[in-house]
């Protein structure tokens, strides 16, 4: 990846603002996440999953994508915030609430470990309002307009 994509990334601070969403249509139903980073959209259909599991999907690919985009050296000195407006999963994240549910523990585990890759990573909850466009790209991939295989929407 060359330096002008690295900064276009970075072009607003010197922290990578990333914006998730995962949703479910029944739950469990057809599932999609939604991922913002930078000026890159994904919206990607994942199959069967709870709304709860969808969201940490969302998440562990941001994380995975934001790696690959700005390289393992850039990203070892990085600082992320993520947004979402799912407040189960930022609450888990920071310790507040207990992981209860066998499937949200190993979806737990992979986005733990995949913030090590970065300098920090700060979990932000955020009300639905300001998560609008993470959130559109979610309902296209689940409504057929949006691309399913994780690439630009």
């Amino acid at each position: 990846m060359g330096k002008d994509m690295k900064r276009k990334l970075f072009e607003i601070s010197e922290k990578l603002i990333i914006y998730t969403d995962g949703g479910s249509r029944g739950n469990p139903g057809e599932a999609a996440i939604g991922v913002v980073l930078g000026s890159n959209r994904y919206g990607e259909r994942i199959g069967i999953k709870t709304n709860n599991q969808a969201e940490y999907l969302a998440l562990i690919f941001a994380l995975k994508k934001a790696k690959q985009l700005i390289g393992k050296k850039t990203a070892k000195k990085s600082n992320l915030e993520v947004r979402m407006d799912s407040e189960l999963v930022v609450r888990q994240l920071s310790g507040r609430y207990k992981i209860e549910e066998p499937d949200l523990q190993t979806l737990f585990i992979e986005a733990w470990n995949l913030r090590l890759d970065f300098e920090s990573v700060a979990f932000t909850h955020i009300p639905r309002l300001e998560n609008v466009l993470a959130d559109s790209l979610v309902n296209d991939a689940l409504d057929g307009s949006g691309k399913r295989s994780g690439r630009l929407v």
